[in-house]
């Protein structure tokens, strides 16, 4: 009996005009009008993510919309000549002929989205995955109806439902659809649902990108400047009320200037959001009570909580919090925090600094402030990390022309700009042989011919 998620599935299999969808031309069109279509909804953007979790319209705008256009903007100006294929040098034994990669679309993906940036992660992936020639089921979280909804209305708006479709839905309908053959899926979310995505694409031999998290250490030096520090700090971790994957999970800071540079921090927080951020227009709130739940369970289990502490349930409020010398068995360094609590620990040499960074693998990010550069680089190259940034935290995200993905339990593959490119699509090899010329040199019998393949190897090889 045919599913209503291999019924939503067929709808593409036979796309309504191939050879239009394979033109690149059109899809630059197509791209075009998106843009267009943001622009005309930008407002009813932003009013969905505050909507969902009280996003305010600045951070809307530069962490959603702004990054959404970047990536329009590059596919829309690139996407010809990153198609074209990429001539290279043919081998010597194959004389003559024309060698060449061409970069072919996957076909049918699969992109499951996240609530935490509900717009710009679930949009920018199918941006990259049209570009490239795919069709596109999106999966957005149920966490965030509002900008769903938004997401949906964008892409009916624009693309033929043959190209691309919403499918809104909870988790069973995510299972649903990982139970269907895709030829590329592309998931963003936790760590443990992760594991349950790569299980399905294992079982199909689905090529996968995985964006997780971890627990990103966030080290400070005692050569840094407390107050950059302390401010830069301070936005990456509480920007949109520390629901983001690549926010600092927890400082790791030298012992001579933890006060210090703790007692900055307090002051930066007070800066942004005053001394009551219940009452700040620039202070998100959590999703939804399950995570609000989760979030001050670790608070309550704490008894040194420096700063804040404070949480609302009817408004899903939690305050920006600092928790002083955590023990690392407690379940704040266990877990990725995914909220606005700051563990903030201190060490004395690097042995100390090692031993809590080993405690957790592969984070997503990993970030370093100091002015002594031989510190920072020894550290570059003595842990496994997905990117990572010397004095400043997230930055490495608006970069475009960066990489951004994990490694290990962060997750596999990356994206943005070329990179998302070279992910929605695969190499394929080909070699032109001509026709003018057929050297026998490789056709049997080979009688005579081990000898002369020895005298000409330093040429073949």
């Amino acid at each position: 009996m045919e599913t209503k998620f291999q019924k939503l599935l067929n709808r593409q299999i036979k796309f309504y005009d191939q050879e239009r969808w394979d033109d690149v031309y059109y899809r630059i069109s197509l791209l075009k009008k998106l843009k267009l279509t943001i622009e005309e909804n930008e407002q009813d953007i932003v009013d969905a993510l505050y909507k969902d979790f009280k996003k305010p319209a600045v951070e809307a705008y530069a962490t959603e919309i702004f990054v959404v256009y970047k990536e329009l903007n590059k596919f829309i100006k690139k996407i010809k000549s990153w198609q074209s294929r990429s001539l290279k040098s043919p081998s010597l034994i194959n004389f003559p002929s024309t060698d060449y990669i061409l970069h072919k679309p996957w076909g049918q993906c699969l992109i499951i989205s996240p609530w935490n940036y509900p717009f710009q992660l679930a949009i920018n992936p199918v941006i990259a995955a049209l570009a490239c020639g795919n069709t596109v089921m999106l999966k957005p979280s149920e966490f965030s109806p509002h900008t769903s909804q938004i997401l949906k209305k964008l892409i009916e708006a624009v693309f033929p439902e043959e190209v691309a479709q919403v499918c809104i839905g909870d988790a069973k309908v995510a299972s649903g659809l990982l139970k269907l053959k895709w030829n590329y899926i592309f998931f963003t979310g936790s760590v443990n649902v992760g594991k349950i995505v790569a299980k399905a694409a294992a079982e199909k031999l689905t090529p996968v990108t995985l964006e997780l998290g971890g627990k990103n250490p966030c080290i400070v030096e005692s050569s840094a400047k407390l107050a950059i520090a302390a401010k830069r700090i301070v936005w990456g971790k509480f920007i949109n009320a520390g629901q983001t994957c690549i926010a600092p999970d927890y400082l790791i800071v030298h012992e001579s200037i933890k006060n210090q540079l703790t007692q900055k921090i307090i002051s930066e927080i007070r800066n942004f959001y005053g001394d009551q951020p219940i009452n700040s227009p620039d202070f998100a709130r959590i999703i939804n009570k399950k995570h609000f739940e989760r979030l001050t369970s670790l608070l309550k289990n704490q008894k040194e909580i420096s700063f804040g502490g404070k949480f609302n349930e009817d408004e899903l409020y939690i305050s920006p919090s600092i928790i002083t010398d955590p023990k690392l068995e407690d379940q704040v360094m266990q877990e990725e925090i995914f909220g606005p609590i700051l563990p903030i620990l201190s060490y004395t040499d690097e042995n100390e600094l090692n031993y809590i960074i080993k405690q957790h693998a592969s984070p997503l990010s990993l970030y370093i402030f100091t002015e002594n550069r031989v510190f920072a680089k020894k550290l570059l190259n003595k842990y496994e990390y997905g990117g990572a940034v010397i004095n400043d935290t997230i930055v490495h995200f608006i970069n475009e022309r960066l990489p951004f993905g994990g490694v290990g339990s962060s997750g596999m593959g990356q994206y943005h700009g070329k990179f998302s490119f070279e992910t929605f699509t695969r190499k394929t090899s080909v070699v032109d042989r001509k026709t003018w010329l057929d050297i026998k040199l490789k056709y049997a019998p080979y009688a005579g011919k081990l000898n002369w393949l020895k005298k000409v190897k330093k040429w073949l090889t």
